[in-house]
């Protein structure tokens, strides 16, 4: 995006933004939860929830009672945030601690998804991101279940990604302190299924497996 509109551009450490599809896409796919904020009746309102990129939009579903896709469904305009935790940085003072991170902000408006078939196939988008490999494992789901939950998709043209790498950057006065500097790696992981009481004495799935 080579003149990204002002509402795009960081307000500070603007050297740190990117309109890349490619870094907005990997960041988008590597997230399992985003954060949708509006305003609807005079009061602001920032719901967390699971996603999926596919192409130029995210999805995401809920029940057709639900507030958020309700409001959201009328098209008013969101802002849609995304950050990826990777590393504590940890200066020579408080002032300088910071975090190495990289996070997507979108601006857009919900498009409702009728089809029967293109809402399924946005949930299976999403189940498979979720859980890998689970879609074709999974009882099939119903038409029924596929009515009663809300699809919407927000095209991706108004974002922009933010991203810090790096060590710290202390005051030249500090640097020959010796006060301990450097990062501490963050790691999020999923880690060995755990059966509920059903499922003790079946065998672990393929796909699960792999995780």
């Amino acid at each position: 995006m080579a003149n990204p509109p002002a509402h795009l551009i960081p307000s500070r450490a603007a050297k740190r933004a990117n309109y890349e599809p490619e870094t907005i896409n990997s960041i988008l796919d590597e997230a399992l939860y985003c954060t949708i904020s509006y305003s609807a009746d005079n009061k602001p309102y920032a719901i967390p929830t699971a996603f999926v990129r596919y192409g130029n939009r995210i999805y995401v579903h809920g029940s057709v009672g639900s507030h958020l896709m309700r409001e959201l469904e009328k098209g008013i305009p969101v802002c849609i945030t995304v950050a990826l935790m990777d590393e504590l940085v940890v200066a020579k003072s408080a002032f300088h601690h910071s975090v190495n991170y990289r996070s997507v902000v979108i601006f857009a408006q919900a498009e409702k998804i009728e089809s029967v078939a293109d809402k399924t196939e946005a949930f299976k988008w999403l189940t498979e991101k979720i859980v890998p490999g689970s879609w074709d494992y999974l009882r099939p789901i119903t038409d029924r279940e596929v009515l009663k939950t809300t699809a919407l998709a927000f095209k991706i043209d108004e974002a922009s990604a933010k991203l810090r790498t790096g060590m710290p950057v202390d005051d030249d006065n500090d640097l020959e302190l010796p006060i301990w500097s450097g990062l501490i790696p963050l790691q999020t992981k999923r880690l060995t299924p755990i059966p509920d009481k059903l499922s003790e004495g079946l065998p672990l799935p393929t796909h699960l497996a792999a995780i």
